[in-house]
């Protein structure tokens, strides 16, 4: 978790180099500063070599050392904020700057601190030496340890029981096709098993392995756990005893290896086998391996079970299940099983068994290990009606039992994926995050210093087809940690959550590592050194309670750096009390309802985000937070209609790179005035989108548009598009009516559609009912990559692509849509470079087009006509025999698809 320290140094670094406020004196601070901006982007390469060594490393030593780097960092950051600090507040009280409005301007001497950054320079150098020889050589573990059983072999369900793990509809057809295979081919099949830790891979990969018909039809069989750390060589030897009972060691030379490589392929040669590769982290390694193990053309099977999706790809789509969780029934069955074997469960614990199962959340680990202490527990209806309550003790006691098992999930993620990570756990317990509001975490992600610039992003992660998919750091990197299993993606309610046993994980971990701390949680006690050593404090639950917590535990000292309100949406009046947090610079508190706008946060000078909600207007004197670089306001959320403006004061502030105001306008901008560093722009009101104002934000990126209908819909925003070519650098336009409202018959589009600059890559449309027609005019943009069609904002019948539209367009969504026919101009493949495909809630929908090519990868129907789902199981069958059975890319998730809602 150093990365996640170090990454906050670097921003607080790069805000002095690139202030608009701030100068450096012009002595030898510019040197200074240079020279320790270098060695922090230095020390966060070498944090990086982690991920190159992760299969082999002293995972409690590195662990260690990154502790120390944690701590030095900290104190660093604290010196040389407080020092600057101290300038500027001595600065403006000389000039009387602590009383005007418009944004002020200070030239800082580090030359004092000359010292402190030779000091931590030094300190630097030594803390990455040490780290990087022990990746390269690590430390001997303290207890010597089979490496080659990975976490996932501890996890004993016992009894013949695991029949329950998966038993769906969807994992019996799996079952199903993955043992008659031998009858339809007759080339060696890959197969991948996937999922959450302890959600139940290694018990179904038993289960096939010792499948009557997997023994009968293999003579040769192998089942081989791997791990998070493995040797190769470990690796070859335990498949080679068990494919060759007579094979011996003998003494072998310096080229070990590749006789063991050489040996493993003789012995599979011209037989029929089956190897399971247990608990598979290493994408490479299994590259590898899968070259070793021939393809004798024989019906021969290769199994991996595995917690990552990257890892899962090896196998061809068709043959790569995910292993879902229990529903409420399985999940009862196996915590009775556990807990009284083959007794009866006493019918007074049934009703709330059952709840204390459905607590579990489908995850087999979880309600084995729950079972196993209500078996050595009294089995009273008083004792597990407080077990029945998601925050007993008895869950944080299984988790910490389970910890063994969840925690590599996280040790070995990516560094730049570990705080990410850990700041999911900032939400409640069992919080959903809808796709529609995640622009608050990744904002946040970026005001922490966790993500890698654009420019970082494109350089050091790898250039792959899928990469090229997301335009942002933040996207990829939420795609990586669902990819990983670490965080759960449900397409079905557009969400992203946490299972509370990886959630809890978050909260100890984010604790231990200083990352942040809830006041009120109950994942760990209150730290030895008291909250005010805390870098982040989390608010979830008692907001009033915890903020006076904050104000008596928490002196002048405090080195707190963000305040983060979570939880349930708080109605009524609090103070905030936040005089002694003069290092805060992320203030989230958008579940707090302000009814007065919080003067007080005006002396936190160095907030760089804050986000409320406050339905009265914005003082102009926000302007006094000329650090501020994310601004969002809320509003309550009631019907009425909004006319406020954001003050004029707001072109000012030249660090905003975001903005979200709720369907406020923007004022007139002043003579000259401009946002250089803007570059998202959202809920903005129609009536702002004008040639003056587009013109004096030339790096914005990202444009949302809300228009809220008056209720005599007279006044329509007809030329809110008019202006946005002006726009040259946009990538993301979004255009939502608040309240739309149709009519029977097509009525008339709300806004005109107009020239879109060149340079659009992804365009969102809601409620705007345009007829089709109109499409033309988008599908011709030459870097159109994502199309997302919501609430009727297009309307009638019949739409035909042409054949020369959407050359680039690689995802696109439709729902809400009353469409009845859509169709390809002469039945031609069109839309060539499509990937992904979703279309939902279209129940008038009965003919899609049937020729789309190679490039699609997911088609995903959500609660639709019955005909599309014919549709789709056509475009299956077609792929399968154009591109050979096993060996298509084409994958299909179907939801809610057999609704009967009539023709």
């Amino acid at each position: 978790m150093a990365y996640g320290a170090v990454g906050s140094l670097k921003l607080t670094i790069e805000r002095l180099l690139n202030s608009s406020h701030i100068s450096i004196v012009q002595n030898s601070s510019p040197q200074i500063i240079k020279l320790l901006y270098e060695e922090v982007c230095s020390f966060q390469d070498a944090l990086e070599e982690f991920d190159k060594w992760r299969s082999t490393i002293n995972m409690n030593m590195v662990k260690t050392l990154e502790a120390e780097m944690i701590d030095v960092v900290y104190k660093f950051e604290d010196v040389i904020e407080s020092y600057v600090l101290d300038q500027i507040q001595s600065l403006s009280k000389e000039s009387h700057h602590e009383d005007q409005i418009h944004p002020p301007s200070f030239a800082i001497d580090l030359q004092d601190q000359k010292q402190n950054v030779d000091f931590f320079i030094e300190t630097v150098k030594v803390m990455k030496t040490a780290y990087i020889h022990e990746l390269h050589n690590p430390s001997p573990e303290e207890q010597e340890e089979d490496d080659r059983v990975g976490p996932s072999s501890i996890i004993d369900f016992g009894g013949n029981h695991d029949s329950v793990i998966g038993q769906s509809k969807d994992f019996i057809e799996f079952l199903r096709d993955l043992f008659t295979i031998n009858y339809r081919g007759s080339s060696r099949t890959i197969v991948s098993i996937y999922g959450m830790a302890g959600i139940g891979k290694t018990i179904a990969a038993r289960k096939f392995f010792r499948d009557p018909l997997i023994v009968s039809h293999c003579n040769k069989r192998a089942f081989v756990t791997i791990g998070p750390k493995y040797l190769l060589k470990s690796v070859l030897l335990d498949i080679l005893r068990q494919v060759n009972p007579d094979f011996e060691i003998t003494n072998m030379d310096g080229e070990m290896l590749a006789e063991l490589k050489r040996m493993v392929c003789e012995s599979l040669k011209d037989q029929r086998y089956f190897i399971v590769l247990d608990d598979i982290w290493d994408k490479e390694l299994c590259s590898d391996l899968m070259e070793l193990f021939p393809d004798n053309d024989n019906q021969s099977l290769v199994l991996m079970t595995t917690r990552l999706g990257e890892v899962a790809d090896i196998a061809p789509a068709k043959f790569q299940y995910k292993i879902p969780f229990l529903d409420k029934k399985e999940s009862w069955d196996l915590l009775h099983q556990k807990v009284f074997g083959e007794m009866t469960c006493p019918s007074e614990l049934q009703k709330v068994g059952k709840k204390i199962a459905e607590n579990c959340e489908g995850l087999p680990l979880t309600i084995v290990t729950v079972a196993d202490i209500l078996s050595k527990s009294d089995k009273t209806t008083e004792y597990w009606n407080e077990v029945s309550d998601v925050k007993d003790s008895v869950y944080k006691d299984a988790y910490d039992q389970m910890s063994k098992v969840l925690l590599p999930s996280y040790d070995y993620l990516n560094q730049y994926l570990k705080a990410c990570f850990l700041y999911m756990g900032v939400y409640p317990q069992l919080h959903k995050i809808p796709w529609a509001e995640l622009s608050f975490l990744w904002s946040l992600w970026s005001a922490e210093g966790f993500l890698y610039s654009a420019a970082q992003f494109r350089e050091r992660i790898p250039h792959s087809d899928m990469v090229k998919m997301f335009a942002e750091p933040c996207t990829y990197y939420m795609f990586e940690l669902v990819l990983k299993n670490v965080i759960m993606s449900d397409i079905e309610v557009s969400c992203y959550s946490l299972h509370s046993s990886l959630w809890y994980m978050c909260n100890k971990e984010a604790a231990k590592n200083k990352l942040f701390y809830a006041l009120n949680c109950r994942a760990d006690a209150l730290p030895e050194e008291g909250i005010e050593s805390q870098r982040r404090l989390c608010i979830r639950n008692n907001v009033l309670l915890a903020i006076e917590d904050v104000h008596d535990s928490i002196a002048s000292t405090s080195t707190v750096r963000s305040l983060l309100c979570s939880g349930p949406y708080h109605h009524y009046p609090l103070p905030l009390c936040l005089e002694h947090l003069r290092f805060l610079r992320v203030f989230h508190a958008c579940t707090i309802r302000f009814y007065e706008f919080p003067i007080e946060i005006l002396k936190l000078v160095q907030l760089r985000y804050l986000s409320l909600t406050y339905n009265g207007n914005i003082p102009s004197v926000i302007s006094k937070l000329w650090n501020l670089q994310w601004l969002i306001v809320r509003r309550q959320l009631i019907v009425e209609d909004n006319s406020s403006y954001m003050p004029t004061e707001i072109w000012d502030m030249k660090e905003l790179r975001k903005l979200d105001i709720a369907g406020c306008k923007l004022s007139d901008p002043r003579e000259r005035s401009f946002l250089p560093n803007l570059l998202e722009l959202y809920d903005v009101h129609p009536q702002s989108c004008n040639k003056d104002v587009f013109e004096r934000m030339p790096n914005l990126k990202t444009l949302k548009i809300s228009i809220k209908l008056a209720h005599d819909n007279v006044d329509q925003p007809s030329s809110c598009f008019d202006h946005v070519s002006h726009l040259r650098e946009l990538k993301s336009l979004a255009c939502v009516v608040m309240n739309p409202t149709f009519k029977a018959e097509v009525v008339a589009p709300l806004a005109r559609l107009s020239d879109f600059p060149s340079s659009l890559t992804k365009l969102t449309l809601n409620g705007l009912g345009y007829p089709w027609e109109e499409m033309r005019k988008i599908s011709s943009l030459p870097n159109l990559t994502n199309l997302y069609l919501k609430c009727y904002a297009f309307r009638g019948p019949k739409w035909e692509v042409r054949d020369n539209e959407f050359q680039r367009l690689k995802s696109l969504e439709i729902e809400d849509i009353d469409l009845e026919r859509w169709t390809f101009q002469n039945d031609h493949e069109c839309i060539p470079a499509i990937k992904a495909l979703r279309i939902a809630h279209c129940y008038k929908l009965k003919e899609m087009p049937l020729a789309f090519g190679t490039s699609l990868l997911v088609i995903s129907i959500v609660d639709c006509n019955p005909t599309v789902v014919n549709c789709v199981n056509k475009l299956r069958r077609d792929s399968d025999d154009k591109y050979g059975d096993g060996n298509s890319l084409f994958v299909l998730a179907i939801y809610d698809c057999l609704k009967s809602h009539g023709d």
